[in-house]
């Protein structure tokens, strides 16, 4: 008979699988391979850190049996904790932030873990944040262990132990661009440890969604899940990167699409990015050249997002037949300003004060103003006649924050929707919020739209 002990015996020796098509079609005469990791138990990469962790916290004593594993997560890593902790008889509380897939939430969930979701848009230091809600958890359960993906040297050995090994057997050391997402950085500090010792030669690229720190961006939130970050975990040694593509929301999730349609492989939008960076080094390579492109995990985790089609619409990356929200933003005079912002803290006195500066009835109130806006930043909305009423009610008022008066954020459209589903959504409020890509770009008013159907008709 054959067969495995336990579940985590079947972790690693993934495939390596041709991206023939794609090739084809991009013209590329270079070898480009994608290391499968989706058939890994737990669907992902992250199993072998998982297990590395773990393995290693038994070892040091800071794992006990009958312990609790601690760790903020995008839902891959715990999923891979999960299972670990399912063999070995451990309690799971995960931490994820709010941009995370139902899916993802669902899944640990069915592993019996504990799920606390945060907020996306606060920074790491904010009591909110998922980093410091983690640590709060670790402080407060006893017999806890926070694995700490992002500073445990167990992560990357894991890689240089498997991952990397396995890459140059399975290319007979002929790889020569090495690309993969950058998340805690293990993997890919892991894999070029292996592939540099072995050929020096090798070019190892990271792949980094659009506003991540690790192409230099602030960190800010972006859609893409389970790749960049707004700190520089120990866990990446920037040293072994010989470059790094930037990737947006919508290059990414485009590509991995596409390839779940051309190459029959279902995979995420974090496997959109690598895949988009490593169409970027393939065409650029020699007919010679071995490209290894690193999948992390599946799509199925990503159904209700990157692959339905409304959701795609309403962040703004289909396009609808015209007449779409974009074409009514785009005619607009250009005296008021498409976006005015307005951060909570703010006293309500300086909001009125933006709004007659720029000839604006409604402001959005964001915690940040630097564009581009994600739209997780958005917190709420300011309106001229509800400011007034409270004025004229208390004088009091104009010291408040903004936190304390603003309404709930308004109708969010994607750039690409009917312009049909923008009346639908004025029908309920006298502005809606168009996003592009994931991001804010303009405000619709009820007399936007009149204009631009008057201007139509008489066309």
């Amino acid at each position: 008979m054959e067969y495995a002990e336990s579940v985590l015996d079947l972790v690693g020796n993934t495939p390596l699988v041709r991206l023939a098509r794609l090739s084809e079609a991009e013209g590329i005469r270079a070898t480009l391979l994608a290391k499968v990791e989706m058939t890994n138990p737990g669907g992902s990469v992250k199993d072998r850190a998982a297990i590395a962790m773990i393995d290693e916290a038994e070892r040091a004593g800071l794992l006990r049996p009958g312990g609790t594993i601690v760790e903020p997560t995008s839902g891959n890593t715990g999923a891979g904790l999960a299972i670990v902790a399912a063999q070995r008889g451990y309690k799971c509380i995960f931490v994820m932030s709010d941009k995370m897939s139902d899916e993802k939430v669902a899944l640990l969930r069915a592993y019996g873990a504990e799920v606390v979701v945060c907020p996306t848009a606060v920074a790491p230091e904010d009591p909110r944040s998922y980093y410091s809600t983690a640590e709060r958890l670790v402080r407060e359960t006893p017999g806890a262990f926070r694995p700490d993906q992002y500073s445990n040297p167990a992560n990357p050995a894991a890689h240089e132990a498997s991952t990397g090994p396995e890459i140059w057997r399975q290319t007979d050391g002929r790889i020569t661009h090495f690309v993969a997402g950058i998340g805690t950085g293990g993997t890919i500090t892991g894999v070029a440890r292996v592939l540099k010792a072995r050929n020096p030669a090798v070019q190892i690229v990271g792949a980094d969604p659009a506003g991540s720190v690790y192409s230099g961006g602030s960190g800010r939130p972006y859609l893409t899940e389970g790749v960049g970050e707004d700190f520089w975990p120990t866990t990446f040694d920037p040293a072994l990167v010989d470059r790094v593509i930037e990737v947006s929301d919508a290059d990414a999730f485009a590509t991995a699409r596409r390839v779940t349609r051309e190459e029959g492989l279902l995979i995420g939008g974090s496997c959109g990015t690598a895949v988009h960076a490593a169409l970027t080094v393939a065409r650029e390579a020699e007919p010679d050249a071995v490209v290894v492109v690193l999948l992390p995990d599946s799509g199925r985790n990503y159904l209700s997002k990157i692959y339905d089609d409304q959701w795609m619409a309403d962040m703004g990356f289909l396009r609808a037949e015209a007449p779409v929200a974009g074409d009514v933003l785009a005619t607009k005079d250009g005296e008021v300003p498409d976006l005015v912002l307005i951060t909570p803290e703010e006293p309500v006195r300086d909001a009125i004060a933006l709004m007659h500066e720029n000839g604006v009835s409604q402001l959005v109130v964001s915690v940040a103003k630097e564009l581009p806006l994600a739209a997780k930043e958005v917190v709420g909305c300011l309106r001229e006649l509800e400011l007034m009423d409270l004025a004229f009610r208390s004088r009091d008022v104009l010291e408040q924050p903004v936190a304390e008066v603003m309404s709930a954020p308004m109708p969010m459209i994607g750039v690409g929707e009917p312009v049909a589903r923008v009346v639908a959504a004025l029908e309920a409020g006298p502005s809606v919020l168009v996003l592009e890509g994931g991001h804010p770009i303009g405000v619709l008013a009820r007399s936007d739209v009149l204009g631009f159907l008057a201007a139509r008709a008489g066309s």
